[in-house]
């Protein structure tokens, strides 16, 4: 089951989530997601999903810096573009 809570309500009453798979918290006021709950039934592969984004997340922008790393060491030196990108395809 799936519920949608205030913050005051869940601090007032904390075992209204023992019945919810997950609980998504809003700011009643502002109707603003605040976070989830989640029930520990579906705790570890909501960690292993979080997990493999973040990964995936830091790999893509390691990907985007290293694209600069040869340019800043001086190993390009006077290179055309396309003969760099032919010479990152041979490596």
């Amino acid at each position: 089951m799936i519920a949608r809570f205030g913050v005051r309500e869940i601090t007032r009453n904390f075992n209204i989530l023992e019945n919810y798979d997950y609980v998504e918290i809003e700011d009643k006021k502002t109707h603003d997601l605040k976070g989830l709950f989640v029930s520990a039934e579906f705790l570890d592969e909501v960690k292993n999903f979080i997990d493999k984004k973040i990964k995936t997340k830091k790999k893509q922008e390691i990907d985007e810096i290293m694209q600069f790393v040869g340019m800043v060491n001086g190993e390009f030196g006077e290179l055309k573009a396309q003969d760099i990108k032919s010479m990152k395809k041979e490596k």
